[in-house]
């Protein structure tokens, strides 16, 4: 295959390719040596400038660091081009990712949902302990296995909130991060620093009409916390033409840990909504719910300079917080019906390319 390099086809076979795009391509291929299935992702001129270098760099290095977490893809190696310029990424295989899944239709069950949420809470709760925020949770970098286990992959917009960051000089938040119609209320609407909240909002806003009407007069105050009085102004106006819709009215009674676990996640700011290590906790998702999985990483990494990992600790929390053996089976159990489901009756009906980073967009 002319695409890749002689050096990989002597450790890699090739098997298909799964997607092409301006910054590069993605194979599935299986390892000769192991006999692993893995994914390839070949990136163009991968430090053809200063944003694309910092792009890659980022997404080696968090991945790297968060390489253990069951719900965040594992980089299993990085390999040179012949040509100096372009670079290869090995990653773990998954099956699909959950845009693929979304235009497939209403082809989830209640129980999918519910395992993928917790998953997502589960990883963005580690990122998050780190000190570091992901930026574009987005379907496509979603990715899900034959037994619905899924995992965040591309750290390519990921940033840390380093300890010198967090104090009052921090660098203001780069509005354009983040996929158009993913983003944040916050980064609409010009809000100059960085929080976690950022990647709790993932419900997409496709546009400040929308938030005009979720909001309300009450909550014009608010507004003012996230965006500038000039922005605060024009969507103010906006707010007096519309009237405000509520989620509980919108969508079905039936799912009532569903809706209030949406109206914590969808708060206009971001100091507001739940945090991850509570969102775990929550009604919606805690049928899965094991304490023995929670695990947080204490990490400072900074970019500012030289681009260091400084330092780098595992640890576990809540480890005072007493779980009975029969919930331990209960929450076993739940998990086993997910994948069964998800195994028979999803992934069948699932083709199209797999996302495994910005070589797709």
């Amino acid at each position: 295959m002319s695409e890749i390099d002689n050096h990989l086809s002597k450790k890699y076979d090739v098997h298909k390719r799964l997607g092409k795009g301006a910054y590069g391509i993605v194979w599935k291929a299986k390892s000769r040596r192991s006999g692993r299935i893995v994914a390839i992702k070949k990136i163009f001129d991968a430090f053809r400038n200063r944003t694309d270098a910092q792009r890659t760099f980022r997404e080696i290095i968090f991945l790297k660091e968060f390489n253990n977490h069951p719900n965040i893809i594992r980089l299993l190696n990085v390999h040179k081009a012949d040509n100096d310029r372009d670079l290869y990424l090995v990653f773990e295989y998954m099956s699909t990712d959950l845009h693929h899944v979304i235009r497939k239709g209403n082809i989830l069950r209640d129980i999918h949902k519910e395992y993928i949420m917790y998953q997502l809470f589960q990883a963005t709760a580690y990122i998050h302990s780190g000190n570091v925020i992901h930026r574009d949770q987005k379907p496509s970098n979603i990715l899900l296995d034959s037994e619905c286990r899924c995992k965040i992959a591309d750290f390519g917009l990921a940033r840390s909130l380093s300890s010198t960051e967090l104090e009052e000089n921090q660098d203001c938040l780069t509005d354009y991060v983040a996929t158009r119609w993913y983003r944040a209320p916050e980064i609409l609407l010009g809000y100059q620093k960085y929080t976690k909240g950022v990647d709790m909002k993932i419900h997409t806003m496709d546009q400040i009409e929308h938030i005009a009407r979720l909001l309300g007069n009450s909550q014009l105050l608010k507004l003012k916390k996230i965006c500038s009085s000039q922005t605060a102004q024009l969507v103010g106006k906006m707010i007096s033409k519309h009237s405000v819709s509520k989620w509980s009215s919108t969508i079905k009674e039936k799912y009532p840990e569903g809706i209030d676990l949406l109206q914590k996640l969808l708060l206009v700011t971001p100091d507001d909504r739940i945090t991850a290590p509570e969102a775990i906790k929550h009604k919606y998702v805690t049928k899965f719910f094991i304490i023995k999985n929670m695990t947080t990483t204490s990490t400072t990494m900074s970019f500012r300079h030289s681009m260091t990992m400084f330092s780098s600790r595992w640890i576990s929390i809540d480890v005072n917080y007493m779980i009975s053996l029969k919930v331990i089976k209960q929450t076993k159990g739940c998990e086993k019906l997910a994948h069964a489901f998800f195994r028979e009756e999803i992934l069948s009906q699932i083709d199209g390319a797999i996302n495994y980073g910005y070589p797709h967009s």
